[in-house]
């Protein structure tokens, strides 16, 4: 008997896939939610993202003093300008493997090798964009500070900062998104966080539950990271005002 007009002779869908096709997809689905589901597998991925943000905020921290520091004398001393940005765009070529590895003799297996690196990596956004934030302060704003008696210091913290903060909370923002990616590598030197869990998922692939490993590392990071940009952007309003903003 003929088959009636537009009846599909295969057994694939119109879509020309199988429900076989769908079938290892699904599985992954189950088997993601099924480890999502599981009260430890969500007390340990919540441990370790609170470690990561430790991980995180320290060397972001520190980086910024130090950023600051480095941004407002290359602004000042134009001499040392081209050195300063040199040597930390410099560091942040270094591969962040290697960097680890090289920090582990120095200061041991832990997190201490993942904040000296991390540090090193945030310091050049934030620099660099100290340096073209001040840059781009209106001269005549300095001079009429200047004008009314301000010293230097005080120019400085209370009119060519909030001028550039703009520009600099750019480059933390730049540079907190940059080391929570790469915080990861922490696993490797023995450090705590979410790479610890990426890293379990490796050593297992092929094994049952290795890629739920490596699928819930990673895309905590990746909400970890959404979450400090959704900060930043809050921070922003509140921080800058409208003027500067528009």
């Amino acid at each position: 008997m003929p088959h009636p007009a537009g009846h599909v002779r295969s057994g694939r869908s119109r879509e020309g896939a199988t429900p076989h096709d769908a079938a290892p997809c699904d599985e992954i689905d189950v088997a993601f939610l099924d480890y999502l589901a599981d009260s430890s597998t969500r007390a340990v991925l919540t441990r370790q993202t609170l470690e990561h943000v430790v991980l995180v905020v320290v060397p972001l921290l520190i980086a910024l003093v130090l950023s600051l520091g480095l941004g407002v004398t290359a602004h000042r001393a134009a001499r040392l300008r081209a050195p300063i940005l040199s040597v930390v765009s410099g560091l942040l070529t270094i591969p962040s493997l290697a960097l680890f590895a090289l920090l582990l003799p120095v200061v041991g297996i832990g997190d201490q090798a993942t904040f000296v690196a991390l540090t090193l990596y945030a310091l050049l956004p934030i620099v660099r964009n100290t340096v073209a934030g001040l840059g781009g302060v209106d001269p005549a704003i300095v001079e009429a500070a200047r004008g009314m008696g301000m010293s230097p210091t005080t120019r400085l913290w209370r009119i060519e900062l909030p001028s550039a903060w703009p520009v600099i909370l750019a480059g933390i923002r730049v540079s907190t998104l940059m080391i929570t990616g790469i915080a990861a590598i922490a696993a490797v030197v023995g450090g705590s966080g979410l790479g610890r869990e990426i890293f379990r998922g490796i050593r297992r692939i092929g094994s049952e539950g290795a890629l739920e490993s490596l699928l819930g590392g990673t895309l905590a990071i990746v909400l970890l990271a959404l979450l400090f940009d959704l900060f930043y952007l809050g921070l922003g309003r509140l921080t800058i005002s409208r003027g500067l903003r528009d």
